[in-house]
């Protein structure tokens, strides 16, 4: 069943709606029996905007929602650093925001988000315990740098400081995540893979690119340092300026001695590097791996025996926001949880927070491809009918037990961030 079929009908129960509403307008209009409805309900016509990166920003789902609930989403997008500026300064310039787990050290101390509600929230329960224990199938996951865990709750809902256990107040709702590692072109490497500190092997000298985002791109790097035994992080998250130091100084080397092909900073700029065999090895996203395969270029998302460095974003809620419109940003929260969105990030690789609501809206076969490891026991697509794996396929890295057990650190923000990007921006002027 491809995603047409499957919207056939919430669109068309949707599509009902709006029908009815309409005859009621013109009924209104006519007759005293429903007078005045119609006005009030487009009155109460409800605009959230939604402030993130244009990464997690699907015209799709907007428009879904908006079927289901009559609710429009107007999205805001900026850079990921701009995300985190405008919560700071400009909370009223959004209604709902969708931004990374290590962003929150910098946003909670202002106060400018509420603590949300999880007895408002219907699924609170069983968002995934990844999020709320740290744990995945029972066993706990590489922490280091901000594990959600450690910035999920707060003690009330206007507090300035991290709770350190679970309350009822979620610092954001997770919306999406997943664990990064190398991207390789298996056709020209020829042959395995196994450990991070191949980045920045001499066999691959000329064709190895790093991800220009000096806080993902410093904890690719120490992975690659802990690898090749030089050193072992305390926490590769949190580093001091010392492990600053060697960490540049290691990639500053292989720089010199021509190891580095590109830093990029661009999705599609990963994909066309990988793609024209410019580069055979380098951090990549999943989703980026997949646009190459699409292409009809091996490419493999590699899982890698030292562990994956994992990111997470959520939704949170402005001070500002208050009546009918807080009522709205709980009502997308709501359904943003209830599965048909999580379904749709599935097929994008991605995963979402409430597994149990997002199985229910896939076929047997994708949930066994995406989420369980099994081979593929028919083609597999994506949400807008892209073959992205054959029938036979497994997906790289396995089940989602295996991937997310799988974490090694976090994405983070250092207390030395000033003096991190100083020391990365000094490798990329080398």
């Amino acid at each position: 069943m491809n995603d047409d079929t499957q919207n056939k009908h919430p669109a068309a129960t949707a599509l009902s709606r709006r029908s009815v509403l309409k005859a009621a307008g013109v009924a209104g209009a006519a007759g005293a029996g429903l007078a005045g409805f119609p006005f009030v309900h487009a009155q109460e016509k409800i605009t959230l905007r939604y402030l993130g990166t244009a990464v997690n920003q699907d015209k799709a789902i907007a428009e879904k929602f908006e079927a289901d609930t009559g609710i429009k989403i107007q999205y805001v997008a900026v850079t990921t650093d701009d995300v985190t500026k405008r919560a700071v300064t400009a909370p009223n310039s959004f209604d709902l925001i969708d931004t990374e787990y290590f962003s929150l050290k910098k946003i909670i101390p202002t106060g400018n988000l509420l603590g949300i509600d999880t007895k408002r929230i219907k699924n609170a329960d069983k968002i995934t315990t990844l999020f709320t224990k740290g744990e995945v199938a029972g066993k706990a996951v590489g922490d280091q740098g901000t594990a959600p865990k450690k910035v999920m709750y707060l003690e009330k809902p206007d507090s300035k400081t991290f709770s350190k256990t679970p309350t009822q107040y979620m610092t954001l709702i997770p919306t999406v995540y997943n664990a990064d590692t190398l991207g390789i072109r298996p056709d020209l490497i020829k042959r395995p893979i196994e450990s991070w500190k191949e980045l920045l092997n001499p066999e691959f000298k000329g064709k190895a690119a790093i991800l220009n985002i000096p806080s993902i791109g410093i904890m690719d790097a120490a992975m690659v340092v802990e690898a090749s035994g030089l050193y072992k992080y305390p926490d590769k998250g949190n580093m001091t300026k010392k492990e600053i130091d060697l960490t540049i100084k290691t990639l500053i080397e292989a720089k010199k001695a021509g190891q580095v092909r590109a830093l990029w900073k661009d999705f599609n700029e990963s994909v066309n590097l990988m793609a024209s065999g410019e580069v055979v090895i380098q951090s990549m996203w999943s989703p980026a791996v997949t646009a190459v395969r699409t292409k009809g270029i091996a490419c493999t998302f590699q899982p890698l025996k030292e562990g994956y460095r994992a990111w997470a974003a959520g939704f949170g809620v402005p001070k500002t926001v208050t009546g009918k419109k807080a009522d709205g940003v709980y009502e997308f929260i709501n359904w943003f949880l209830d599965g048909w969105a999580g379904a749709y990030l599935n097929r994008q690789g991605y995963y979402s927070a409430v597994l149990e609501t997002a199985k229910a809206k896939m076929e047997a076969y994708e949930w066994a491809y995406w989420m369980e490891g099994k081979p593929a026991t028919s083609d597999i697509k994506s949400p807008n009918g892209d073959l992205l794996a054959k029938a036979g396929s497994v997906r790289d890295g396995g089940s989602y037990e295996a991937r997310m057990g799988g974490i090694a650190c976090w994405n983070a923000v250092m207390d030395e961030n000033a003096y991190m990007v100083q020391k990365w921006n000094e490798f990329v002027a080398a």
